[in-house]
């Protein structure tokens, strides 16, 4: 038995406007471009994939569970500039086949810099989650799947308001040189980490089958690889081969695979909209779907994903070489962070002397802060391949790396500039 467990990112930076070094204006975002790029995707993506997996849930009566993650960031994109595609996730809650991932609000890097913030952004997003959807995240996924042995331990040490386990368990790449011979197709625990909510259970990892995952989210109009065209029943039969050397089949990708990626006219819709009928008619009681956390309570981990060093779903070295790969990339991160006490710092001291306008530009100049905490701003700067028109400048706003780090800093030097004044 094969249990099929998609869980799609969905997440939209706040891109910045052009930003000169003699620019003094507070304002440092491109809502002409932001709000342009949020409908288009909407139109292309959000709204069609939304809607038939809605339907897919309705048409196989439950059987069909997905779970996503969905940043802070573009939820309130979303309620800025297209409120119905919340009320389509609204509609997913409310079926009880869908779960919502918990993540940073700012999809952020902040583990790497900053615990307080990383705490911060957890608790915000989870909140964020509750208000719109009604439920509360069991299941963690840092940012870009950046994992290593540190972040399971930390999650697994985060405490309900009544000291119990918070998280059942957390996602991140099934990474070949980590795995060895082993499978990415079962649950595993992390090394030094105790139970989950329920008493019994360990805190789980769930690992990403990239190579099933990547044939959708990658290789699916590409009329190169060996294996186009990609049907339902040649993947059915796929992960149906998964029984026999594991449980799971971890499909974990992009949400704009479908229809901004891989364009509808790839035929990526109707491959998502047969598949589940397909994988239950070929094999009748043999496999099925579950959301995250319902994997993690089902099947018992068979070892240990012991990760010392960082990994991530990031290009073929699966590492943090995309955002922070080259000098310019270590030094704006650096220095992003820098401020982080100064602002929380002055903040809580105008909050105390009751001087509440100070205490408002602080607190504006917070909210941009963490929305310059964004990982995407470090991975425009990316070098990597760049001239060879390779996925680091999909949505790219920049001409090079090298503008958008000048762009960034100059924006932060602004930043700088207001909590000094």
């Amino acid at each position: 038995m094969a249990s099929v467990v998609f869980y799609f990112q969905v997440h939209q930076p706040w891109r910045l406007r052009r930003y000169s070094v003699f620019d003094t204006d507070p304002f440092y975002f491109d809502d002409t471009a932001n709000k342009q790029i949020l409908l288009k995707v909407a139109d292309k993506c959000y709204r069609p994939a939304t809607s038939l997996i809605l339907d897919m849930v309705r048409k196989n009566k439950g059987n069909f569970r997905v779970s996503y993650a969905i940043t802070g960031t573009v939820l309130d994109q979303l309620e800025q500039w297209a409120p119905d595609v919340i009320d389509l996730f609204k509609g997913l809650a409310d079926s009880g086949c869908c779960e919502f991932v918990g993540e940073t609000y700012y999809h952020s890097l902040s583990f790497l810099y900053s615990r307080d913030e990383f705490a911060d952004q957890i608790d915000m997003h989870t909140q964020r989650i509750r208000d719109l959807f009604g439920q509360t995240p069991r299941v963690f996924r840092n940012t870009e799947l950046t994992y290593n042995n540190d972040v399971a331990w930390f999650i697994n040490q985060m405490k309900n308001p009544d000291g119990t386990p918070r998280w059942h368990g957390i996602l991140c790449e099934g990474v070949d040189r980590i795995l060895g011979y082993r499978s990415p197709n079962y649950v595993y625990r992390p090394p030094n980490t105790g139970e989950g909510p329920i008493k019994g259970r360990p805190f789980g990892v769930l690992l990403k089958n990239y190579r099933l995952s990547d044939d959708i989210a990658f290789r699916f109009s590409n009329r190169g690889w060996a294996e186009w065209p990609l049907t339902t029943d040649k993947f059915v039969q796929w992960v149906h081969q998964i029984n026999g050397n594991g449980y799971l089949c971890n499909l974990f990708m992009d949400y704009e695979t479908f229809g901004e990626h891989q364009w509808a006219d790839t035929g990526i819709f109707q491959f998502l909209e047969d598949l589940p009928a397909k994988l239950f008619d070929m094999y009748p009681g043999e496999n099925h779907f579950n959301t995250v956390s319902e994997a993690l309570q089902r099947f018992d981990p068979v070892g240990e994903y012991d990760v010392p060093h960082m990994i991530s779903w990031a290009d073929t070295e699966r590492d943090l070489s995309a955002w922070l790969g080259n000098a310019m990339q270590s030094n704006a991160l650096a220095e992003t962070y820098k401020l982080e006490k100064p602002i929380k710092a002055a903040l809580a001291e105008a909050t105390k002397k009751g001087d509440a306008e100070k205490a408002k530009h602080l607190a504006f100049l917070l909210s941009d802060w963490r929305k310059l905490t964004t990982s995407d701003h470090f991975y425009y700067m990316c070098t990597k391949w760049f001239a060879d028109g390779d996925v680091h400048k999909y949505f790219n706003p920049y001409d090079s790396p090298y503008d958008s780090y000048i762009n960034f800093m100059n924006v932060l030097d602004n930043a700088r500039t207001r909590l000094e004044g």
